[in-house]
């Protein structure tokens, strides 16, 4: 999961505390979900695919496929 959220981050620029200013959470945590060293609750993976629109199965490495299914 680490490196998805890794990839997304800098795949669109952004720099942590630019993802924070957006989505409300904080660059230290980001930083540990980047390292693996904290999997984020439930309401941080669904903060996050909105913020970068993609699917929670890709976050969490359960899908290659970025799309969200609905």
């Amino acid at each position: 999961m680490e490196n998805n959220l890794r990839l997304l981050r800098k795949s669109r620029g952004y720099t942590q505390i630019a993802v924070q200013i957006s989505t409300g959470i904080e660059q230290a945590l980001l930083s540990k979900y980047e390292n693996g060293e904290r999997i984020p609750p439930t309401e941080t993976l669904i903060r996050l695919a909105d913020f970068y629109n993609v699917s929670i199965d890709y976050i969490l490495c359960r899908t290659e496929n970025p799309e969200i299914n609905l």
